[in-house]
């Protein structure tokens, strides 16, 4: 029923990864640069965090003691240098993540937000780098005079969806707790590529190209553009010498540098000053800034326990309720389809119970109460039971929110559908037993499409809904107040064997609003059917869009193109899914533990690679 994605070879240990990973990476750019990206309709556009840059073979990797994956191959390799130097999985990601401020601008970077969990060997933590509203901030920010939300589009590429940024005093705050190496060793890779160059990917190469983005921006447009006023192609050398220029200064100062002084005063002007829609970010926002450690949330799902982070973000929850639905869903629920048809289904109608929740109670947790007081209320097995009995053999129709136990009567209006964007993830294993899955984001690609200080403002700002109440006059609970953190999709994961308590496994994966679906997939993929990180990476993408305003019944599915064949997609149809294809470019980067070692998988949709000893 799937099409395949065929790898040609296999690297069957440690001391093949630096030449596995240099091979791959040169396939990658032949593939890439040979595969046009496909046209963007309105509905893909409103899909995809970044355009889709082609499918290109990765082959799993094995390690002995310690690895890094990430989304790109200059990332890898400084996380991997900084382990060789001896230090700590937090070092390592910190490393990787500013080279990947620098290598893939489109995707995260100095001026977004992250959340990351942390394992040293006995005990799980969450760090919450969520971008905020500005204090400025109200109800009404992205209405228009007439009461009616701005465009999508056009509220994204402006000041106004520019959240104070949280990723510099959380790779800061995580350094402080749990990093072994000096704070400015870990940015030297990345000033250096900033100084130097590197060259442009072919997926940069095409996130440039699609529409060109930053052509508005005269200081992103000097930076991103040739000097004939083309977007940089792949190949081409791209030099940052302002963002460079900025990495010294937090490598010399810390991370507080950024909250404060010339760097913030950058900020504020850029998002002030914006020609399209000025933002509402002032100085006090920034100074006032600090990232939180919170508690993980964790799930029993059957043999393992799933950990990963709380509100604001509701990957966790939303993962943990589709894999609970599916096992919980009535059998009468298979009808007459094949056994992998059937899963679909049932993923696809859990799918839509999740996000219903998850459009009604989830929010930040410092303005939103949990239902019935407690996360885990989403998560009880006799609620999750009684919501699994809707899941029929037809698709359902609409889906309402359900009631958790010990909660009052609604009191928030289900938030509208809107896109979601942006992000990278990486994860990191060392040799000591430590563990961290990162996943950083700007939100939209290119993020507000703004430059300061030569790095890229997020446009996190626009995962608040932007209708603040719903139809029958009830707030919504992810409407945007001040200070108040955006809702994410953003859902690093861990899984630990639940009798030992061992860790087992570490993922997560960019993709906006899809990135709920693609970790539901690396899980199922990985741990139920027993697939190699590599190869459950590889299987195509599927899950549930969203219906534009006014539309009736079912929201369509989204099936990743090509890589379904006929057969299930006639059995889906005649369940009643509506059917969409289109490019789903995951970003999945997975460490499982396997035969005493880690194996490693990286999305073949991206330019990802693992690296380890």
């Amino acid at each position: 029923m799937i099409l395949p994605l065929r790898v040609p070879w296999e690297a069957r240990d440690g001391a093949r990864a630096p030449f596995v990973a240099t091979f791959a990476v040169a396939l990658a750019a032949l593939l890439l640069v040979g595969c046009a990206a496909p046209t963007r309709t309105a509905q893909t556009a409103a899909v995809l965090p970044e355009g889709a840059s082609g499918l290109t073979a990765k082959p799993g990797w094995t390690f002995q003691r310690e690895a890094v994956v990430a989304a790109h191959p200059l990332a890898a390799q400084a996380g991997h240098a900084a382990l060789r130097d001896g230090g700590t999985a937090m070092d390592a990601a910190i490393a990787a993540q500013w080279v990947l401020a620098v290598v893939e601008p489109q995707s995260s970077g100095v001026g977004g937000g992250l959340f990351l969990l942390h394992w040293d060997g006995r005990r799980l933590q969450t760090l919450d780098g969520r971008e905020t509203a500005p204090a400025a901030a109200d109800a009404a920010l992205f209405l228009k005079p007439d009461g009616r939300p701005l465009p999508f589009a056009e509220a994204a590429a402006s000041g106004l969806a520019v959240g104070t940024p949280g990723a510099v005093r959380a790779l800061a705050a995580a350094h402080a707790a749990h990093g072994r190496l000096s704070w400015s060793r870990l940015l030297q890779p990345a000033i250096r590529l900033a100084e130097e160059g590197f060259a442009v990917s072919p997926r940069l190469a095409a996130s440039l190209a699609q529409g060109e983005p930053l052509k508005a921006d005269p200081a992103a447009r000097a930076v991103f553009h040739r000097p004939d006023g083309a977007p940089l192609q792949a190949g081409d050398t791209l030099r940052q010498p302002a963002l460079a220029a900025t990495l010294r200064t937090l490598a010399a100062e810390g991370g507080d540098a950024l909250y404060r002084g010339a760097l913030a005063q950058a900020i504020v002007q850029a998002v002030r000053t914006d020609p399209r829609h000025p933002g509402r970010l002032a100085l006090s926002d920034l100074e006032g800034y600090r990232p939180k450690w919170r508690e993980p949330l964790c799930t029993d799902w059957r043999r393992w326990r799933l950990c990963g982070m709380p509100p604001p973000s509701s990957g966790h929850l939303a993962v943990a309720q589709i894999l609970t639905l599916m096992d919980a869903a009535p059998t009468g629920s298979d009808a007459d389809d094949d056994a992998a048809t059937a899963r679909l289904h049932r993923q696809l109608e859990a799918s839509r119970l999740a996000l219903s929740d998850r459009a009604a109670y989830v929010a930040d947790p410092d303005f939103v109460p949990a239902p019935g007081g407690r996360w885990q209320t989403l998560l009880d097995p006799a609620y999750l039971q009684q919501r699994a009995r809707l899941i029929g053999p037809q698709a359902m129709t609409s889906v309402e929110p359900g009631r958790p136990p010990g909660s009052a009567a609604a009191a928030w209006a289900p938030a509208a559908s809107q896109p979601e964007r942006g992000t990278t993830h990486l994860s990191v294993v060392d040799r000591d037993g430590r563990a961290v899955a990162l996943t950083s984001s700007i939100e939209a690609s290119f993020g507000a499409r703004r430059l300061a200080a030569g790095f890229l403002l997020n446009s996190q700002l626009t995962d608040f809904a932007f209708q603040p109440v719903g139809a029958d006059g009830r707030p919504v609970a992810n409407r945007v107040e001040p200070v108040k953190r955006p809702r994410s999709s953003m859902s690093p994961t861990m899984v630990f064997d639940r009798q030992t308590g061992r860790l087992e496994l570490v993922t997560g994966s960019p993709g906006g609003a899809m990135i709920i679906p693609f970790v539901v997939k690396a899980l199922w993929a990985g741990l139920a059917d027993g697939d190699t990180p590599q190869a459950a990476a590889d299987r195509p993408n599927l899950g549930v869009g969203f219906n534009p305003p006014g539309a009736t019944g079912p929201a369509p599915v989204l099936l990743e193109a090509g890589r379904f064949d006929a057969a299930p997609q006639a059995a889906l149809r005649a369940r009643g899914h509506v059917l969409r294809e289109m490019p789903l470019p995951s970003g999945l980067a997975t460490l499982q533990r396997q035969d005493g070692g880690w194996a490693a998988g990286a999305d073949p949709r991206r330019e990802g690679v693992a690296a380890g000893d």
